[in-house]
């Protein structure tokens, strides 16, 4: 890491900083939610709006501002300018607006996603949900959740239950969404968009978000580092823990969990 990341990491004032520079973000994406924005599809056929577009802008100012010479992979300047050959042993991980497709929509399953990762492990990271106030964060002192202008919590992970409960993605069908959680002990499950999947599972409100399709690194990492630090974990099929820096910075399937 740099000095100044390398000082503010050890002391536990990145995460707040990451904190705060989420929740700023959410601040300019909240006026275009509900409000007819402008919608523009990308050539992946994924949705874009300004406000995913203003947001990233806002964070690669500060951020290059605070941590001069630390390079960012974020989704909106890859997605136009192509995504980087290989990555930094030390950068960002972006997502300035995660779940555009439920934004456009009017939920509230959206969120902002800032992450840091060394040497292919991510360790550190907020995700703030504009449309609810809360963000959590997660680096080597552990998990924590807070409203907007309010305290912390802690947060940690809860024991497996008998009756497990499963996160998975608005895009499945009932069908595929019932036989995935069954797949993973899973009585019931809830469909929903976004990062904020990682998060309830650290939060202790669920236990297994299991994933078969394709992910951008950018759409993973910030919760990924909020649920490790609560004590759960995301595991590639090999058993070994999510990594990033891949070629082309995607996933393939993956399993996050909780106790």
């Amino acid at each position: 890491m740099h000095d100044s990341l390398t000082a503010d990491f050890d002391s536990g004032r990145l995460i707040t900083t990451l904190s705060d520079l989420a929740e700023a973000a959410s601040a300019v994406i909240l006026p275009y939610w509900r409000a007819d924005a402008e919608v523009i599809t990308k050539s992946d056929d994924s949705p874009v709006t300004l406000a995913d577009r203003e947001a990233e802008a806002l964070i690669l100012a500060r951020l290059g501002d605070l941590y001069p010479g630390v390079p960012a992979v974020a989704e909106e300047a890859c997605e136009a300018g192509g995504r980087p050959e290989a990555a930094a042993d030390c950068f960002w991980l972006i997502d300035p607006l995660d779940g555009t497709r439920g934004f456009v929509r009017g939920g509230e399953s959206f969120s902002v996603n800032i992450a840091l990762v060394e040497a292919g492990r991510v360790v550190a990271g907020a995700v703030s949900a504009p449309a609810t106030g809360v963000t959590w964060a997660g680096d080597a002192a552990g998990a924590r959740r807070r409203r907007f202008g309010e305290a912390w919590q802690t947060i940690q992970v809860r024991d497996r239950p008998d009756a497990a409960q499963a996160l998975v993605s608005h895009s499945l069908t009932d069908k595929e969404a019932e036989a995935l959680s069954a797949r993973h002990g899973c009585a019931t499950w809830t469909g929903m968009d976004s990062s904020l999947k990682f998060c309830l599972i650290a939060e202790g409100r669920f236990d297994v978000y299991p994933r078969t399709g394709p992910t951008s690194e950018w759409d993973t990492a910030a919760g990924q580092a909020v649920l490790e630090a609560a004590g759960g974990r995301v595991l590639g099929p090999d058993g070994q823990t999510l990594a990033y820096g891949k070629p082309g910075f995607m996933n393939g399937p993956f399993v996050a969990m909780g106790g």
